[in-house]
């Protein structure tokens, strides 16, 4: 319960007059005790008194000091130490009016497991295991192109056998089918030892590291005492290792290899947010590359966001760098790091090209928030849904074909339409299979799609710009037959989804496109599957009634098609003839018909 404005005013300069002037951390509370916000200070009593001994400049911050109700502390031992434990407590509590940090929490890593024969793969979950992680990376493009460079360049073990060495002595394990193909040495049958197993790690370290340049040398050594051995084969297999590791190196942007273990930060300052970019040079190379979006609260100086934002980000990334490049001095002391403002050189281009980094971030952000509020959502996701599947135009017109049929029963197939990204009702059809006998889904899927696109040609109607084919390989390369015979490749493009693991097939093409199982694109072709799937197992449902029906009015004697007809535009359905008495029956196909009807009905009644 909040207090009465001159009561709170006393008792909060009376907990203001007890602080000490140490650095620490204060927390001001609201009325319903919940931190609204977090600070630090070099002196706790100089720096809380003086939000309470002037009338503060900033709007927000006079709506802050007039909620807060109860101010507790923290006393720590330094500045840094009071920095680094405002940044932690403002990620737990998210206090409404202290700036907008983000965890870190999905940020992929890669790790090195610590066990026997060391696997080396990608997580998010950072585990006090005794593993070594390097990371976080921003880019899970990033992390899994330098798995699959690890894959290609050295021949470890991608399995979770315990491979200790009582195991292997037992002969617990047998080889897999990764030794046969030449992805793995067999350790868990002893083929390989631990020591000849942890020079690839110790060489995936060194690359993880940054020191790419010291293990391509060491291969280059060993390269050449292999071919003076006239061990060529194995020669030959370090040079393409060498290879790869240059093409990887090549990748990165080199600077100045004097320049090592160095962190970079700059800030771009407007009204709402800062932006804060951070670039890690390691053996003069940037390793990597992050920049964040701060959002302010109560008009935070820019020296203020970019302490905060060093302290998290070095938090985030594990930066042990003991040399910082910045634009100004930032309100914070890290003990054994040196903060340099670089006037010329190298150290000076650094920074300028992490400015142009938080200049482009900022301009991006700028143009797709504008984008966002010129182009309509169902745009936005058909936007997606083109670049995800690489398509050349905006696929505003879509249609999925499916089949159906009962061990070749009633086989039909069914077409639904979504234009702008939403169901065309009534440009739906649906299609009895007239050439094909029996159950051969493929010549179905090329009957429905050929006959489809014929009647479009010639009636001038606009085609689709995507066709999604319900099924997998099969089934797409009978819709494409259909397509090369109307001369249409090219018009439209034509994939395949398979129900198993959602995978999109193109034409031509062995390997799938996975989609990630959240995102809008799948979405939208899992409706469209969907829907083809329900609009043809409706029809399907109404033919089998329909045909079960002729067939049981046409084995009464006297029965043909026109008596059939003429009940069914009477009577609507077989229940309805059942029900109807003689004479009603005798008005529509006579007395001898009608007594026909009720005597077959009756003794099917009789039968059960």
């Amino acid at each position: 319960m909040s207090l009465p404005i001159h009561s709170k005013l006393e008792y909060l300069r009376g907990l203001v007059s007890v602080l000490p002037a140490d650095p620490g951390v204060y927390q001001f509370f609201d009325e319903n005790d919940r931190i609204i916000y977090v600070g630090k200070a070099k002196n706790l009593k100089r720096r809380v008194a003086s939000y309470f001994n002037r009338e503060p400049d900033n709007g927000k911050t006079r709506v802050l000091v007039k909620k807060i109700q109860d101010i507790k502390h923290i006393v720590v031992n330094s500045e840094e130490d009071a920095l680094l434990l405002e940044n932690n407590l403002i990620k737990k509590y998210q206090p409404r009016y202290n700036v907008l940090l983000k965890d870190d929490k999905t940020f992929p890593w890669i790790v090195i497991r610590n066990e026997p024969f060391p696997r080396v793969y990608q997580t998010r979950q950072y585990i006090k295991d005794g593993s070594l992680y390097f990371g976080p990376y921003t880019s899970v493009v990033m992390v899994r192109a330098l798995i699959d460079l690890f894959r290609h360049l050295y021949p470890i073990r991608t399995c979770r056998l315990q491979l200790t060495q009582e195991n292997i002595s037992k002969g617990k394990f047998k080889r897999c089918l990764e030794f046969h193909i030449g992805n793995c040495k067999a350790p868990c049958e002893a083929l390989q030892t631990e020591a000849e197993y942890q020079v690839y790690i110790d060489e995936i370290k060194s690359i993880l590291k940054g020191n790419i340049q010291s293990v391509i040398r060491y291969l280059k050594d060993y390269m050449m005492d292999l071919a003076r051995d006239y061990k060529y084969e194995e020669a030959e297999e370090i040079k393409q290792r060498i290879k790869l590791l240059s093409g990887f190196q090549s990748k990165s942007t080199i600077v100045n290899p004097k320049i090592d273990n160095v962190d970079v930060f700059s800030i771009l300052n407007d009204d709402k947010s800062a932006f804060i970019n951070f670039l890690k040079v390691l053996n003069g190379a940037i390793i990597q590359a992050h920049t964040v979006e701060l959002k302010k609260r109560l008009n935070e100086s820019e020296k203020e966001l970019l302490s905060l934002a060093i302290v998290d980000i070095r938090e985030r990334f594990q930066s042990n760098a003991t040399e910082i490049i910045v634009p100004f001095l930032p309100e914070v002391a890290l003990n054994g790091v040196d903060f340099t403002i670089p006037q010329i050189g190298d150290k000076k281009k650094l920074l300028e090209l992490s400015e142009r980094n938080v200049k482009y971030y900022r301009l991006e952000k700028l143009k797709q928030a504008a984008n966002q509020l010129k182009t309509p959502k169902h745009i936005q996701l058909l936007e997606t849904l083109q670049k995800d599947l690489r398509l050349n135009k905006l696929p505003v017109h879509i249609e999925c074909f499916d089949n159906s049929n009962i061990q070749g029963a009633y086989p039909v197939a069914a077409c639904v339409v979504f234009k702008n990204g939403r169901p065309a009702r009534k440009d739906y059809r649906h299609f009895n299979i007239k050439t094909v006998e029996g159950a051969n889904d493929f010549a179905s899927m090329e009957e429905v799609v050929f006959r489809r696109y014929r009647r479009l040609k010639e009636e001038g109607s606009s085609l689709p710009q995507l066709v999604i084919i319900d099924g997998g390989k099969g089934q797409l390369g009978s819709a494409m037959n259909a397509i090369r015979q109307l001369d249409l490749v090219g018009q439209i493009v034509v994939i395949g989804i398979a129900k198993r693991l959602e995978e999109i097939f193109y034409p031509g093409d062995p390997v799938p496109l996975y989609l990630d199982k959240n995102t809008s694109s799948l979405k939208i072709i899992q409706h469209l599957r969907n829907e083809a799937h329900r609009f043809g197992i409706s029809f399907h449902r109404d033919k089998r009634s329909k045909g079960a029906l002729v067939s049981q009015l046409t084995s009464i004697p006297g029965i043909g098609d026109k008596s059939m007809e003429s009940l069914m535009l009477q009577f609507r359905s077989l229940s309805g003839i059942k029900s109807a008495t003689l004479e009603e029956l005798t008005g529509v196909v006579g007395a001898a018909r009608a007594k026909a009807i009720v005597e077959f009905f009756s003794k099917e009644e009789t039968q059960k």
